[in-house]
């Protein structure tokens, strides 16, 4: 049996599309990314809330992180982790990767909600940053355009 959401087309509404995911979960990882949404509202009240990969996804200026659902916990992906800073070490998953990194949400596992929200505003920050300049050396190795 496929899932509703699967059925999506462009016209609906991402947000839609994720609350009907949710009401499809009805369990402990329905009420836990539900949780998971609300918090990355609270952080960044300019979120947009997008459906990709048969997943809700949360972008500002890039995608922040996708929230996935699991038999065994709820995963919430940042596309640009490992550039950030993690204090409390909620980070979890996805550890060796070079540029994402993740936070896995076991059944009746507690969200440091506190720290969570602090990630968001940084993923926002890293993606709202200004590029790094190229340097001189890189911009004179680019391949020139034939003419």
């Amino acid at each position: 049996m496929k899932k509703a959401v699967a059925k999506s087309n462009a016209k609906t509404p991402p947000s839609k599309l994720i609350d009907a995911h949710l009401k499809e979960l009805n369990d402990w990882r329905g009420v836990t990314l539900a949780r998971i949404r609300a918090l990355i509202r609270e952080a960044d009240p300019e979120v947009a809330e997008e459906w990709k990969w048969g997943i809700p996804v949360w972008s500002h200026a890039g995608i922040i992180c996708t929230g996935e659902t699991y038999k065994a916990a709820v995963k919430t992906t940042f596309a640009r982790g490992a550039s950030l800073v993690d204090p409390k070490h909620l980070f979890n998953s996805s550890l060796e990767g070079k540029v994402r990194r993740a936070i896995d949400f076991p059944e009746g596992g507690k969200i440091n909600e506190t720290a969570f929200k602090v990630l968001i505003r940084a993923a926002v920050a890293l993606n709202t940053a200004k590029p790094a300049k190229t340097s001189p050396a890189r911009a004179a190795k680019k391949p020139r355009s034939a003419k």
